[in-house]
């Protein structure tokens, strides 16, 4: 079997067992990623920039090489490969449970706990929930639903089309480390930077992809395209913005503002500000439902894309054959 057909069997499986299942209940791989992780970073910590590049070496490289290690070792057996690719892409993709953490706190906002919405928030993003009201923790479910639809699926899906198994490893990896080292506090502002850099190189080709599948899913274009186009660029990160920006016109709300991370505070520029509203408790469901639309459409682009590769790739083989 080619290599484009057991990456769109395996990933689409891996999809599917994602979207019934969610994540691995036991022995999660990248909870064990990131329990060797952080074990490398006792070892090597120093404040400084080049220890934190070879930290990333080791760790990325490593889960990538040993990625490569097991795609080789199943070439020659389409079903192995089928299977490991699949195996792959559930470990790595996490929609699923994107979801239903989502779900669990805008379901304790719509009952008034917002006590326990406070207590969910930070399983699913790593902002300080104590001074948030209700309508800044949507706020931030949202926010959040949509930048993790890009790092934890279509992200994986597109390096999963450009590199197999390696790219679906290597690109988890690389979030996961960023979200561990890759954060501006004292211990990490000089030795997570190798990690937040090379998460931005990697993260922008699924960000641009999510964007635009944002805006063909979401049912306001024309507003999407619009805060895309004018309020991206404005984020700090060069890929949460276009992912949030384009959520925010395709639901027709407002994202960005103030915010805190870790006793930081942050003052990020507002999001559709001239054509949306504020945040509401039913956003948050509206906007999983924009990511579960995304995700799909994501794994049938990446799918498609790599079938096409693979077709002119033998089509350019065998007219080189005919010439000679």
């Amino acid at each position: 079997m080619r290599a484009d057909r057991i990456f769109a069997y395996g990933a689409a499986a891996g999809l599917i067992g994602d979207l019934l299942l969610g994540d691995p209940r036991r022995g999660h791989p990248v909870a064990a990623f990131g329990r060797a992780a952080a074990g490398v970073e006792d070892r090597l910590w120093r404040d400084h920039r080049g220890w934190g590049a070879l930290h990333t070496l080791v760790c990325a490289g490593g889960a990538a090489g040993g990625a490569a290690l097991a795609a080789r070792a199943v070439r020659g057996r389409p079903a192995a490969a089928v299977a490991l690719t699949a195996a792959a892409t559930w470990s790595v993709v996490g929609g699923t449970s994107l979801g239903r953490e989502a779900r669990a706190i805008g379901g304790a906002l719509a009952a008034g706990d917002v006590d326990l919405a406070r207590e969910r928030l930070p399983h699913l993003c790593g902002r300080d929930p104590h001074s948030l009201d209700g309508p800044a923790i949507a706020r931030a479910v949202v926010e959040s639903v949509a930048e993790n639809t890009s790092d934890a699926v279509v992200g994986a899906l597109v390096w999963g089309a450009l590199g197999g198994v390696p790219g679906l490893v290597g690109f988890r990896a690389v979030n996961t480390l960023d979200a561990m080292v890759g954060h501006k506090s004292p211990r990490h502002r000089r030795y997570g930077w190798a990690s937040a850099r090379l998460d931005d190189l990697a993260g922008w080709p699924g960000a641009r992809l999510t964007a635009a599948l944002a805006v063909a899913a979401g049912g306001r274009p024309a507003q999407a395209v619009r805060a895309w186009r004018k309020d991206a660029g404005k984020h700090p990160s060069p890929n949460a913005g276009p992912v949030e920006a384009s959520f925010a016109g395709a639901l027709g709300v407002r994202l960005g503002g103030t915010l805190a991370y870790g006793g930081r505070v942050e003052h990020r520029p507002v999001l559709n500000g001239e054509s949306g509203r504020d945040v509401r408790v039913e956003d948050v469901e509206r906007a999983v439902r924009l990511s579960r639309r995304v995700s799909v459409l994501a794994l049938g682009v990446c799918v498609a894309g790599r079938l096409a590769v693979g077709h002119l790739g033998r089509a350019g083989r065998t007219g080189r054959r005919g010439r000679a």
